[in-house]
Order: C-alpha cells, then sequence, then structure tokens
C-alpha cells in the first residue's frame, strides 16, 4: 500500500511541461489520418460495386447476396429479373442485392492428337475413375487370412 501511494504521490507533484497537449494532439492526427484512409478505401469499394451494378446486362450470370445464382434477364432502374434456370421461373430483386458476376468456367486447353502419344495422353476423369476401380483391393473380414506378424528390427516372426 506504501508503494502505491508513493507513486501516485510521485505522479501528482510531477510538474507538467506542456507536452500533454501536444501530445493529445498527435493522438488526435493520427487518428484522422487513419480513418480518412480507412474511408478512402470503403470509398473504392463502393464505387467499384456501384460501376459493376450499372455494367449489368442481360445475359450476365450473377450471385446475390444471399447466394442465389441466376442470369439476368432484364434491369429496369434499380430491379434486376434474374432466371434461375433456363426456361424457370423469374424472379426480381434489388439491384443492391447483387453481389458480384459469375465467371464462366474455364475450358482446358485442348491437346492435339498427332503431337502427343497414347502413353503421355492426359487422361480424363472418367478414364482415371474407371482404372481405379480396376484395380480393387480384396479386404479380408477377419484377421485369420492375414500373415503372422513379424519383427522388423529382427526380421523374425512373433
Amino acid at each position: 500500500m506504501t508503494l502505491l501511494s508513493a507513486a501516485l504521490a510521485a505522479d501528482t507533484s510531477a510538474p507538467s511541461g506542456g507536452g500533454g497537449g501536444y501530445s493529445m494532439f498527435l493522438i488526435l492526427a493520427l487518428a484522422v489520418v487513419a480513418f480518412w484512409f480507412m474511408s478512402r478505401r470503403t470509398r473504392k469499394q463502393q464505387a467499384a460495386q456501384r460501376e459493376f451494378r450499372n455494367e449489368l446486362a442481360p445475359g450476365d450470370e450473377v450471385m446475390t447476396a444471399s447466394g442465389m445464382i441466376g442470369t439476368v434477364v432484364e434491369v429496369a432502374g434499380d430491379r434486376v429479373t434474374l432466371e434461375a434456370e433456363p426456361g424457370g421461373g423469374r424472379t426480381q430483386w434489388v439491384l443492391a442485392a447483387i453481389a458480384k458476376r459469375m465467371d464462366p468456367p474455364v475450358e482446358d486447353d485442348v491437346v492435339d492428337d498427332e503431337d502427343v502419344d497414347d502413353d503421355d495422353a492426359a487422361a480424363s476423369d472418367a478414364d482415371r475413375i474407371a482404372r481405379a476401380n480396376d484395380a480393387v483391393i480384396d479386404v479380408p473380414n477377419d484377421l485369420s487370412s492375414l500373415d503372422k506378424r513379424r519383427d522388423d528390427d529382427t526380421g523374425t516372426s512373433k
């Protein structure tokens, strides 16, 4: 207790040289600069979203903020009409609910058969699955058919 009261007495008895106002101004200036940089980044993101939404056109595949994926059928003011599947039902969304444009999947480059031997040709997924199913491993349902366990250090059976 005496140590704490001595420390408090030392703080209150120390003369203040006016540096407190300067340090408070410096902290305030840093906070304003940090706030400005954060709001600048947010404004850039909002401008990019606004530009994206203004460029929406029929035929674009988009995803809404709730996760629905659909094709833009019509853009009228602040409303967008989406079609979930070709010939399916249409739904209207507020333009702000459109989160992002869905890019079409990238197709693999087609390899000419003349340039690649049959052994080196990349197999399709279906071919790889079919070959994997050919090499089925027979697993016994009990331990009686397994070999006796051996000691790896000596190579002898236990």
